[in-house]
């Protein structure tokens, strides 16, 4: 048996890593570096102009962080993955990689609040054009499509909605034009794999569940080498025409002797390498510890999450809530189709008192930790009006899926019992 035999939870705890050549050591170890000795003049001379792989610098590359992008590249299934500072970086680098100033990007409506703003306003003063499509209607991807729109993007299991994604629909329409599509799998490790449907590109917040306790910030961005960059060169001329960043480089060609691996390779040695979200080695290796267990964490997340879901149904507090378990028609059809490991560990739910309630039920949870962060091992919790949506109209609340009353929580991984009963004298509180 080899490693291309493992399945996604083995491949957690063995991908990219057996042990320390040296000492034997199983942990991999941290390399907290910034410089790697060069052999000689010509090795040096190698590694900057890209005819070998190796440490240059660790704004660049790191073994601790390459041992993680290594692992999640082999839990995806992809060919390789860049590990960055944040999810945001993450997200960011993912469209940057293929547009300029001029371009534009279609993107699902159902996002994260972070994200949302981050294509709505940060990209657009830079010059690149996010257009929102509902993906209940796969078909808007391509109403929205013209000559300069570079990808598709879109979260497996949005934030806050809650909506499962149609990732093979989408990535049928762009495939034939040369569009990528790009998947935040951020909420479903191990629940879906986006590059089995047709997906290109996967992004990660490692800062959830990826690490699980809350204690890092990361992000990862994972090539699927799947996806033909040179069929559509005018659709793609990032990677297909000479790049004055890199000695005027053509992507495609360049690096083809390496494998599938042009969108990565020009993701690190451009955009890493100029803008410098690196992630830092330490962090590396917390993800690393976070993956080990992620195979047990996330059943529990799920299971936990579905019982709050179906207790939450009898409330008379609650007048809806919002998981993947309550979806209909055709939403039901694509959960269970691209949620084959489980069901996530978010919900949502609207007070039927709105706004006052949704302040008084966070100010009385004992148990659950009121922040602002999801996928944690800890049970946590947030009222978006009165922190991150606290701003948005009527319209912008129809968009995003967050209404005055709605709480999300992300459930974590205590008994059941003590958190329906922490939930439960919350409740009585909000009225």
């Amino acid at each position: 048996m080899t490693q291309d035999n493992w399945r996604p939870e083995t491949l957690a705890l063995h991908a990219g890593w057996r042990a320390d050549p040296s000492t034997g050591a199983v942990a991999p170890p941290i390399y907290q570096t910034t410089s790697y000795q060069f052999e000689s003049t010509e090795h040096a001379s190698n590694l900057f102009a890209l005819k070998e792989l190796g440490n240059i610098y660790t704004r660049i590359g790191n073994p601790t962080t390459a041992i993680l992008e290594s692992r999640m590249a082999a839990i995806e299934g992809g060919v390789g993955a860049l590990a960055v500072a944040s999810g945001q970086s993450a997200s960011a680098f993912s469209l940057q990689n293929l547009a300029r100033a001029g371009d534009n990007v279609v993107s699902s409506t159902d996002l994260y609040g972070g994200t949302w703003n981050l294509f709505a306003n940060t990209l657009k003063d830079q010059g690149i054009e996010v257009r929102f499509a509902d993906p209940a209607d796969p078909q808007s991807f391509a109403r929205l499509t013209d000559a300069r729109t570079r990808a598709y993007y879109a979260e497996t299991l949005p934030n806050p909605k809650l909506r499962v994604f149609p990732i093979a629909e989408v990535a049928a329409i762009g495939r034939p034009l040369g569009i990528p599509l790009i998947m935040d799998n951020t909420a479903a490790p191990l629940i879906c794999r986006p590059l089995d449907h047709g997906a290109a590109i996967v992004v990660y917040s490692a800062t959830k569940y990826i690490g699980g306790h809350g204690t890092s910030i990361g992000g990862l961005i994972i090539d699927g080498g799947n996806f033909d960059w040179e069929a559509h060169a005018e659709r793609q001329p990032m990677l297909n025409t000479p790049d004055p960043s890199y000695h005027g480089a053509v992507w495609s060609q360049a690096v083809k002797p390496m494998g599938p691996i042009a969108y990565l390779i020009r993701a690190r040695v451009i955009l890493l390498r100029d803008l410098g979200a690196a992630m830092s080695p330490f962090n590396a290796f917390q993800f690393l510890q976070g993956l080990e267990t992620l195979s047990l964490r996330m059943p529990r997340h799920c299971e936990n999450t579905l019982k709050v879901a179906d207790w939450l149904k009898g409330r008379k507090e609650v007048t809806r809530v919002i998981h993947p378990s309550t979806l209909q028609g055709q939403d039901k059809v694509w959960a269970d189709k691209y949620l084959k490991g489980g069901q996530g560990g978010l919900l949502g739910f609207e007070l039927a008192g709105g706004r006052e309630a949704g302040r008084r039920f966070i100010d009385a949870l004992k148990l659950f930790y009121h922040v602002a962060n999801i996928g944690d091992a800890r049970s946590l919790a947030i009222h978006p009006a009165s922190t991150t949506h606290s701003q948005l109209g009527p319209e912008e609340q129809l968009a995003t899926g967050v209404t005055d009353g709605y709480v999300r929580l992300s459930v974590g991984l205590e008994h059941i019992d003590d958190i329906l009963a922490d939930l439960d004298q919350a409740l009585a509180a909000a009225g």
